[in-house]
This record gives C-alpha cells, structure tokens and sequence, in this order.
C-alpha cells in the first residue's frame, strides 16, 4: 500500500498517560520510537519538542472522551493532529495493550486509513462549550417547568387544563396566590385573571376548589419557582456572553437565517458546532 505519512506519530492517550509510536518510513520496512509520556502540561510539551526533533509534524490520536484535548490544544499551533474515532482505529481482538494501541494507530495513519474528525478553530470550539451548556440549561428549565406543574396536579390543582400557558401573567400570579395565601377567595383569584382568561373565571375556579395542599408541598413549590428564576437570569446572561463571542461571525449568521425555520439562536448553535466554513 502506499505510504502517505513517512515521517508520523500514532499517540495512545490515557486520563494520566500518553504512549506515542513514532513511525519513519526509509525504503520498505519503517523504523520505530516508542515513548511514553504524562498528560501533565510540561510533558505535553516535552513530547511536542519530541516530535519536532525528530521532524514529525504528523500525529494521529484516538478521540477518547474530553482526554485528547489539552494534547491537541498545546501540539495544534505547529503540528497537524488527526483525531480518529475510536471505530476507525480499533485494535484487533486479543492484539491489545498500550504500546500496540499507539502502533496499530501509528501503522493505519501512516497509510492513509484514518480518516480524521472535524475539529473546529478554537475560537468555534470554545463558542460550542458555551451553546452546549444553554442547551443543557434549556433542559433544566424545561425540566423544573415540568416539575412545578407537578406539583400542583398532585395537589389537586388542574389549573393546567384550562389555560395554556402555566407560566404566563395570570396563571403566574394564581400560583403564587395559592402558594402564598393561608385561604382560598375564589373572588379574589378572579381578579388576578388578565385578558381573554377572564371570560374563562368559572372553569379557573372550579379546577382550583376543592384544592389540598400541606405547607410542606407549598415550601417545595417555592424551591422549584425560585430555582427556575435562577436558570432563566443564568441563561439571560448567557445569551449576553455568546451575542459577544458571535460578533465576528454575524454575517454567517444573517446567511443562516434566510433558511426558514432558522432563528438566531439556531444559527448561532449551527455556527458552534460546523464552524463558518
């Protein structure tokens, strides 16, 4: 097969240690340098001074979880580093051990059998670590919603089943009424109806009567409201910090959003994840 990388390194990585293969190819049979180093910043360093003396500027690395990462951020500025996934690479059955790992990747890379992953510039990848947390955050709302409107269905609160939103005005000040107040006043509920939901006043008070709720559920409820708040200002000033991260790219993003169905915050999430290019 043709050699495509005479000169190459295949890189075993671990949470604690590296074992590199450095592979030269001179005529048929290629030559090795097996070595091993920590994943520690200073010998990361020692290694990438490793391979420039020995005139590799090709690496090839399995992507194992968030391990290969400070790896390739030190070596990214002057050698070219090739993540694999782990399916491309795989060692064969009852083959396996560190020192061979690094090889067989090393042997696969040298011939032009790996087929690297997309990873994007620094500036992107740092842009993804701060969408991927909204959308996690998202979820927790999303999941703290829920909860809160749990809460009240076991309570014998079906307000739920008669407005639309359980979080807008007026449900947001009837739930915070029955949390809050010692009594029911079905008189006094109606007046915290707002627009349209006061011509539904009679099934708003019936879905209430009849209620139970012990102040230990009225304590949780608050518990979950007063966490939800905290998501939503966290994720208010999480959107302030990706508006300024995204300022570069704010033509790619008016691009992306000509497609329909493309807002904003999925144009930002597209640019995050396959860069500009």
């Amino acid at each position: 097969m043709k050699v495509v990388y005479p000169i190459c390194c295949g890189v075993d990585v671990h949470k604690t240690f590296l074992v590199a293969t450095l592979i030269t190819t001179q005529g048929i049979v290629p030559s090795y340098k097996k070595k091993r180093f920590s994943t520690f910043n200073k010998s990361i360093l020692a290694f990438k001074q490793w391979l420039i003396d020995n005139n590799c500027f090709d690496v090839c690395m399995e992507n194992t979880g968030k391990y290969y990462v400070p790896i390739y951020n030190l070596l990214e500025d002057c050698i070219r580093v090739t993540v694999a996934n782990p399916k491309w690479v795989a060692a064969v059955k009852g083959n396996k051990d560190d020192v061979k790992d690094s090889k067989w990747i090393g042997d696969l890379f040298r011939l032009g059998l790996v087929p690297g992953s997309f990873i994007p510039a620094k500036d992107i990848r740092i842009l993804r670590e701060y969408t991927r947390y909204r959308f996690k955050l998202v979820s927790c709302r999303s999941s703290e919603k829920n909860r809160f409107q749990n809460a009240f269905t076991v309570c014998n609160v079906a307000l739920d089943a008669v407005v639309s939103d359980m979080f807008g005005k007026s449900a947001s000040s009837i739930t915070d009424y029955l949390v809050n107040a010692d009594s029911f006043d079905p008189k006094h509920c109606i007046t915290l109806l707002q627009r349209s939901l006061k011509k539904k006043a009679d099934e708003v008070i019936e879905s209430i009567e009849g209620f139970q709720m012990t102040q230990e559920q009225k304590t949780r409820i608050r518990f979950v409201r007063k966490h939800l708040d905290f998501v939503d200002q966290l994720i208010a000033a999480l959107d302030q910090t990706i508006a300024g991260l995204v300022e570069p790219f704010e033509s790619a993003i008016a691009l992306l959003c000509t497609i329909p169905g493309v807002d904003r915050t999925s144009a930002v999430a597209i640019i995050s994840e396959i860069g500009i290019d």
